[in-house]
């Protein structure tokens, strides 16, 4: 199949188009720079010059299928930045993937489209999405989905997926974020990490993504998810622990975090500070609130089912 990549330079969509191309299938990825260039050719795909906002039906060329899995997934910046990628970056690669005749357009979204700040437990796929949400992140994922079954048709069949805490080799976010606060001593749970919560492989989220280039129902989205539900201290402590990182026990209650978070994001505002602030609202509440989800549509209509235990997950990172 010929595929079009948007994100390979990054955790997912480089995942996904190293799989593609191990298969056989002839990927073409979006890139933005020589940088991007000659990693999109070391995953065996070839890079093509643009980016979210002047891509047009000539990039994506004659591709059967688009993976959409570039985004603004920063926890701080300017609002517009967040629309700007996730929501007129998203339009603008539909319109051009519409325009090239691709027939499957898969988008990486998030179970984040579903937060105000309550906890999410036994969700699926009917729970409503929160396009006003209090977080930016959010509300532009929870548009740009929007957009996504909204162009689906039976020539041009849209699909999201929601995986929820992504993890696993080839991690640029999380990994370093834990190391860089452990060894600064910024390290702290809320609520002692008890908060619950599904995770995905990254293995898992590529294995539902090839299934998703010719099963499910267009228009439709889909929780993808590991086997069982951790907490928070559980999983990322695991995850830790097999880069010899040991995490402190100490803890803030949530109603502190909230509290802090909202104070930071005022301060770095008001005074126009550079750098991120050491809590967002939006962080403190990921930590703290249950993310329990029910992937059974994904299992029932995509065939899913996760290819990697999170405990074989936990061992290949450790002996890499």
């Amino acid at each position: 199949m010929r595929i079009f990549v948007t994100g390979a330079s990054g955790f997912v969509g480089g995942a996904a188009a190293r799989a593609f191309a191990a298969k056989g299938h002839e990927v073409r990825a979006m890139s933005r720079s020589e940088n991007s260039d000659e990693k999109i050719r070391a995953l065996g795909a070839t890079p093509v010059r643009c980016d979210l906002e002047d891509v047009a039906a000539v990039h994506v060329g004659d591709a059967e299928a688009v993976l959409h899995s570039a985004a603004f997934v920063e926890q701080w910046g300017p609002v517009q930045a967040w629309k700007r990628f996730n929501i007129d970056g998203t339009a603008r690669m539909l319109k051009a993937a519409r325009e090239a005749g691709a027939r499957r357009f898969i988008h990486i979204s998030t179970e984040s489209v579903l937060w105000r700040g309550q906890h999410l437990r036994g969700v699926d796929e009917s729970y409503p999405r929160a396009p006003n949400s209090p977080y930016p992140y959010s509300w532009t994922k929870a548009r740009a989905e929007a957009l996504v079954e909204k162009a689906n048709t039976p020539e041009f069949q849209t699909i999201a997926l929601r995986p929820r805490f992504i993890w696993g080799p080839g991690d640029t976010t999380l990994i370093p974020t834990i190391r860089h606060m452990a060894q600064t001593g910024q390290w702290m749970w809320i609520n002692g990490g008890r908060a619950q919560t599904s995770s995905t492989h990254i293995d898992n989220l590529v294995h539902a993504i090839e299934l998703a280039l010719t099963k499910g129902r267009g228009g439709e989205a889909y929780f993808v998810l590991d086997d069982g539900v951790r907490s928070m201290k559980e999983i990322i402590s695991a995850i830790a622990e097999t880069q010899g990182i040991s995490l402190p026990d100490k803890s803030v209650p949530t109603w502190a975090a909230d509290m802090i978070g909202g104070v930071a994001e005022g301060v770095w505002r008001i005074f126009g500070l550079k750098g991120e602030p050491p809590l967002t609202r939006f962080g403190a509440m990921i930590m703290s609130r249950d993310a329990v989800l029910n992937d059974a549509k994904a299992r029932r209509e995509l065939g899913y089912a996760p290819v990697v235990s999170v405990e074989d997950g936990l061992r290949a990172l450790r002996a890499a």
